[in-house]
């Protein structure tokens, strides 16, 4: 049997027309992936939206699975192009750290939590065919924010002690918390505000460890080990000197015993 396309096939369109067609269609089928998400959304839906027969989505698109690849496809070319375009007139780390949280946080929540939901759901399929077509998308992505890290490294305003993977990771994850919140909850998410915020959270968890800090924290641990063998030695000392009170004041005198001077006690 012959396998599915790893990669959705772009059929080139043979007119003016067919390619106004091309984007209307995947217009519809960003609207309505958006609204249903892609399990409910039906290809016979985005084609009695259009006022077209389903025949001629099928035309133009292999199937259900092949429009949602090429709608999350073609967002995040949208969003690259702007992102790549934009970054290289940032300047500084922080200043770069800061432009794509933000950038992230608005591009995902301008079109409504619809949208969002779709891509953070769907973007990380990997139970298909085209689950390595997810992941080259989010390699592109993530890609400027690698190059920043990357850079920060060598430059020394990053910390270095970690791997670059888990320094992304730490990245996105709180982002993606905040947009699933305000996915579930339904609330108004401040994109300015929480970016302000999460950047001065992130950029303090990337920077180097200060010297000056690591010697007061190798400090502190030196006095805390001194302080325990210190508390061992004497409760050490303590126990030896109770197992040897009965000795020390040699054999007791018996009761009724006489001293030197005939005297009883």
């Amino acid at each position: 049997m012959e396998k599915t396309p790893a990669v959705p096939i772009r059929r080139p369109p043979a007119s003016a027309k067919s390619e106004q067609r091309i984007r209307d269609i995947l217009h519809m089928a960003r609207q309505v992936f958006s609204e249903a998400g892609f399990q409910a959304a039906t290809t016979t839906d985005i084609a009695q939206r259009l006022g077209v027969s389903e025949a001629t989505i099928f035309t133009y698109f292999g199937g259900k699975r092949e429009l949602c690849v090429r709608v999350i496809s073609d967002w995040y070319d949208e969003i690259i192009t702007k992102v790549e375009d934009s970054l290289p007139h940032v300047q500084g780390a922080r200043a770069q750290l800061h432009y794509l949280v933000h950038a992230h946080l608005r591009h995902l929540l301008a079109e409504g939590p619809g949208l969002c939901a779709f891509i953070l759901s769907e973007g990380r399929a990997r139970n298909d065919d085209f689950g390595e077509v997810y992941a080259g998308l989010q390699r592109r992505y993530t890609a400027p924010l690698m190059r920043i890290l990357a850079q920060g490294q060598a430059d020394g305003d990053i910390r270095r002690d970690m791997p670059l993977r888990l320094l992304r990771s730490t990245v996105y994850g709180p982002m993606e918390h905040v947009l699933w919140d305000a996915i579930l909850r339904g609330a108004r998410v401040d994109v300015a505000a929480t970016a302000d915020q999460l950047v001065g959270f992130l950029w303090q968890a990337l920077q180097p460890p200060r010297q000056d800090t690591l010697a007061l924290a190798r400090f502190r641990g030196e006095v805390r080990d001194a302080l325990h063998r210190l508390q061992a030695s004497e409760a050490s000392e303590g126990s030896e000197a109770s197992d040897g009170s009965d000795d020390a004041d040699g054999p007791a005198s018996a009761p009724g015993s006489a001293n030197k001077d005939g005297a009883t006690y």
